[in-house]
């Protein structure tokens, strides 16, 4: 059986963007699948396929074989470039597979000190979950194997949501050292699949940062569980976390006792209020660090976005001292790179403030962008330091 596209969906597959949406559908299988896509008798590409999803074709290979052995060989290779990693760093965290930009489309595979995190997005691997649990313990014998498939991308497939233990034994807490520093995953209750991994390296970039500056006082605003907070706090005279969730405070205090810190402290307040009330007593921070949630999910979003990231960072540059360090993030794929430097650009005139550009940043090197795929590179991350 073929999924057979129209002229508009074969030319996405042959410029090598995987996905097909429905209406660019000419006639397919019944049920979900790996399934041939063809246009016009020819062979296009192997592709997850649901009769039922508004986006119905996610492309993975684009040379003909067994659509399941191949799927198959590409999470060999997805596990073997991670391979180096785990053998440096076991008690580390890392992304073993990254859906479409490891051409995995529908599939994420996180790893927490041998412990794995698994997420099926797409409906078309359902069925394949005792497959795919079967080649992940072939090919990594964790302690133990979680399926936490609670993500919005399961409604939109109409897969039910459910987080299942798989095999062996996954801890409902996990410490994982990162850089030198013990931070505190939560696979069942946490974010994403227990911690938000695509800042990784940017942690460890601040904390290297920090050393050099030393700042005196610091921020981590949308600071969730102190992820960049605890990279900071060895080498500042203070540092405060500042989130809505009292439950992630909690952890971020936890985590800051395990790392023997003294100086970390936490504030419960929402954060947008809190930039706000701080901004009014000028420029009194060495490091500030913003790493908010998505603030648009849908390109009808973006307007909004803009100005909802203007103004925490138009807020967080004026309480920069002269010399002061801005680490500014956007998980929002909507919010493109030319858009977010425009939006920061804004921001520094609105708040009279010069600003240079240290470093511009993206997601860790887990989780790999596709050039035809622009929707894989979806993490900004800029530092900024006050000159003026």
């Amino acid at each position: 059986m073929n999924v057979e596209v129209d002229a508009r969906g074969a030319e996405r597959l042959l410029g090598r963007h995987p996905w097909v949406f429905k209406n660019q559908v000419l006639r397919g299988p019944h049920r979900p699948g790996l399934f041939p896509v063809i246009h016009r008798g020819r062979f296009l590409a192997l592709a997850l396929w649901n009769p039922d999803a508004v986006l119905a074709v996610r492309a993975y290979a684009w040379s003909e074989g067994e659509p399941w052995a191949v799927f198959r060989q590409n999470l060999e290779r997805a596990l073997a470039a991670r391979e180096p990693d785990r053998r440096a760093r076991p008690q580390g965290a890392r992304r073993l597979v990254h859906a479409e930009g490891d051409f995995l489309p529908g599939l994420v595979v996180d790893e927490y000190a041998g412990h794995l995190v698994v997420q099926t997005n797409v409906a078309a691997l359902e069925d394949r979950r005792p497959a795919l649990l079967e080649a992940l313990l072939q090919g990594l014998s964790p302690r133990g194997v979680l399926f936490k498939n609670d993500s919005r991308g399961r409604r939109q497939e109409g897969l039910p949501t459910y987080v299942e233990q798989a095999h062996g034994r996954v801890p409902e807490e996990l410490w994982i050292e990162e850089g030198g520093v013990w931070l505190l995953a939560r696979p069942y209750a946490g974010q994403k699949t227990g911690a938000f991994l695509d800042q990784r390296e940017n942690r460890v970039y601040a904390g290297e940062l920090a050393a050099a500056r030393r700042p005196r006082r610091a921020l981590d605003v949308f600071g969730y569980q102190g992820g960049f907070a605890l990279h900071l706090a060895p080498h500042a005279g203070e540092v405060t976390v500042v989130d809505s969730s009292a439950e992630a405070l909690a952890a971020a205090r936890r985590a800051a006792a395990k790392n023997g810190l003294e100086n970390l402290k936490t504030l419960e307040a929402n954060a947008f209020d809190f930039l706000k009330r701080e901004a009014r007593k000028g420029p009194a921070y060495d490091l500030i660090v913003l790493d908010p949630p998505s603030f648009a999910r849908k390109k009808s979003d973006l307007e909004r976005a803009y100005a909802a990231y203007k103004e925490i960072n138009l807020r967080a540059m004026r309480m920069l001292a002269p010399g002061g360090l801005l680490l500014t993030a956007s998980c929002s794929y909507q919010m493109r790179e030319e858009h977010f430097y425009a939006m920061l650009r804004d921001a520094a005139g609105d708040a009279r403030r010069a600003l240079r550009v240290v470093a511009k940043r993206g997601q860790a090197r887990d989780h790999p962008v596709l050039l035809n795929v622009p929707e894989t590179a979806y993490l900004k991350f800029a530092v900024l330091e006050a000159v003026g």
